[in-house]
């Protein structure tokens, strides 16, 4: 990808761009599946893990990134995609591999919307589906 495409997710979420925001964020965008802190550690292992959790923090809170709490008590995250606010409406579902232990964004199947009590205010929805991601599964048929 073009340098001009991360500068502009980065200024469109109105971060600042840094030399190490911008290794990150390209890093990040090599994952084919959700990535956890430590695959990113993996991944940048000459970056401080400090730098690397404040700039995770940072991209969460300007919505660049999401959050996936796939349940194996390892947080992942994914790259939003541009169109993405991070607004209830934009939630989709997320796959989590009891094999391999990946999880992957279903960006297609959007979280179901659930008609709560009036006096109840949603903040967000954790939608995961758990079972054998693709790869795994063609492995078990064989």
């Amino acid at each position: 990808m073009d340098e001009k495409v991360y500068l502009e997710k980065l200024e469109k979420r109105e971060i600042k761009p840094t030399a190490m925001r911008l290794l990150i964020l390209k890093a990040m965008t090599r994952f084919t599946r959700a990535f956890s802190l430590l695959d990113l550690e993996t991944e940048l292992d000459t970056v401080d893990k400090s730098t690397i959790f404040r700039t995770i923090n940072l991209f969460l809170d300007h919505h660049l990134i999401h959050e996936i709490d796939d349940g194996s008590g390892s947080l992942k995250y994914s790259v939003c995609s541009n169109e993405c606010t991070c607004s209830i409406d934009d939630l989709h579902a997320h796959f989590y591999c009891r094999n391999c232990h990946k999880t992957f964004c279903l960006r297609k199947i959007h979280v179901p919307t659930v008609a709560l009590p009036g006096d109840f205010t949603l903040e967000s929805i954790n939608y995961v589906l758990k079972g054998l991601c693709a790869e795994c599964s063609s492995r078990v048929e064989s």
